[in-house]
C-alpha cells in the first residue's frame, strides 16, 4: 500500500494530457484546477476499485475483472458511462488481438528465415520440379491436340 497519501494520486502529466484533449484548444487550466481535477480522478479510481473488489470478494475471488469494474460503475450510478466504457474495452481487445497477431506473424516470419536456409535448397528443388510438371503437362495437352486434329 502506499506510504503518504500522494503516492495515490495519478501522475500531474497524465491528467494534464487528459484534460487538453477533452477541452477545445485555447482554454487554459490553472496549475491549481488541474490539482483539483488530479485528485478528483485520484479519489474516484480508489472508489471504483474498492467497489470493484467488492464484488470480487462477494464471489471469493481475489483477482478483479472487468464485470467487477462494469459492475461498480454501474453501483455507483454511472450507468451512462458503461456504453462508452464498453466500446473503449472492445477496441482495447481488438488492439491487443492486432498486437499479438503481429507479434505471432514477426516469430514466424523470424523462424522462416532461419529455416530459410534449409528450405531455399528445396525450395529450388520443387521450383524445379514444378517445372518438370508443366513442361510434362504442356506436351500432354499437344499430344491430346495433334490427336483431335489428325482426327
Amino acid at each position: 500500500m502506499a506510504e503518504r497519501p500522494e503516492d495515490l494520486n495519478l501522475p500531474n502529466a497524465v491528467v494534464t494530457r487528459i484534460i487538453k484533449e477533452a477541452l477545445p484548444e485555447g482554454v487554459n487550466v490553472s496549475k491549481e484546477a488541474r490539482s483539483a481535477i488530479s485528485r478528483a480522478a485520484s479519489v474516484f479510481v480508489l472508489y471504483a476499485t474498492s467497489c470493484a473488489n467488492n464484488f470480487a470478494m462477494k464471489q471469493k475471488r481475489k483477482t478483479l475483472n472487468v464485470t467487477d469494474v462494469m459492475s461498480a460503475v454501474e453501483e455507483m450510478e454511472f450507468q451512462r458511462f458503461l456504453g462508452p466504457l464498453k466500446e473503449a474495452l472492445e477496441a482495447y481487445r481488438q488492439e491487443q488481438k492486432g498486437k499479438k497477431e503481429a507479434s505471432e506473424l514477426k516469430k514466424k516470419d523470424k523462424d522462416k528465415k532461419a529455416d530459410g536456409e534449409e528450405d531455399k535448397s528445396k525450395a529450388d528443388d520443387n521450383e524445379d520440379e514444378e517445372e518438370k510438371m508443366e513442361e510434362e503437362k504442356m506436351e500432354e495437352e499437344e499430344v491430346i491436340e495433334d490427336e483431335e486434329v489428325e482426327n
